[in-house]
């Protein structure tokens, strides 16, 4: 009988968290070198707090799975 490894549920969690740091990365890199007069405060938002929330649901919705 073929025996399968269990797979891990948090793999596409982990593709993600290096899809989203890469483009935080980029975003934050536009906001620094052409000189955005967005206000701070959505600064931090965009390249914060929204991407932790995400990681944060996403985890939960990889971690409730069976």
């Amino acid at each position: 009988m073929i025996s399968r490894k269990p797979r891990n549920v948090l793999t596409p969690w982990v593709i993600g968290l290096i899809v989203i740091a890469a483009v935080d990365a980029y975003i934050a890199y536009l906001f620094y070198a052409t000189n955005c007069q967005a206000p701070g405060i959505a600064q931090v938002l965009v390249v914060g707090v929204i991407p932790l929330v995400y990681l944060f649901l996403m985890y939960l919705t990889f971690k409730s799975q069976p």
